[in-house]
């Protein structure tokens, strides 16, 4: 049996403030820190360890890695792949825009089909289907074959380039990957048969605590 952590980003400030992040390299905040170091404790906690991490290219997700990574005293033994692949969605012209401000702006149904549509395009901006199409080389080409050769792999990326990739392994349609959420800084593990094909899945955290992390996800997603 073979397994792999996702783990999107700890808080950052813009998730805090209400703000269309996308490839704006922002910090983590304050509670961003605390979730990246409490993944780190659990992940601990439950026996993981790893060989390799692939991390996107932005702040909010290497500085999650690497507070989890030194909370688990394993900074210097995993191997680490930055991609822009494993990027979030790309909000064009949304980016560092308030979204009460952005409703305010284009209407509340708008910016919720910008926001969970699978093909909808915020202006100049990705839509989810343009993520997968992004996402689903680098998941053959890179993350599969170091799953396959048995190494430890944690994946730290962020809410639509993690929902990219549960699209791609649970072989999710479009419809049923408009309606899922991914909360900030809980592990989700996904366990897979020898070949490779996933057997079940599931956060470390227990349901409440995954119910609160999404319901507020679903306002700074």
């Amino acid at each position: 049996m073979y397994k792999i952590v996702l783990l999107r980003h700890g808080e950052s400030v813009w998730n805090r403030d209400n703000i269309f992040a996308g490839w704006t390299d922002v910090p983590l905040s304050e509670r961003g820190v605390e979730q990246a170091k409490e993944a780190g404790r659990v992940l601990q906690e439950n026996g993981f360890a790893f060989d390799l991490a692939f991390v996107s290219a932005l702040q909010r997700a290497t500085d999650t890695l690497e507070i989890i990574l030194k909370e688990m005293g394993s900074s210097d033994v995993v191997i680490v792949e930055s991609s822009l692949c494993l990027n979030e969605r790309n909000y064009g012209a949304l980016q560092g825009v308030n979204k009460k401000e952005a409703v305010e702006k284009f209407g509340e149904d708008q910016v919720q089909k910008w926001r969970r549509g699978y093909n909808e395009c915020p202006p100049d901006g990705e839509s989810l289907a343009d993520v997968v199409e992004r996402v689903t080389p680098y998941w053959q080409e890179k993350i599969i074959p170091a799953i396959s050769q048995g190494k430890k792999v944690l994946v730290v990326a962020h809410g639509n380039s993690l929902r990219a990739l549960v699209k791609i392994i649970d072989q999710l349609s479009a419809e049923a990957v408009e309606s899922l959420n991914i909360p900030t800084g809980i592990p989700l593990v996904y366990e897979f048969n020898d070949n490779l094909q996933p057997l079940k899945h599931y956060y470390l955290a227990d349901d409440i605590e995954v119910e609160k992390a999404i319901a507020k996800n679903k306002i700074i997603c």
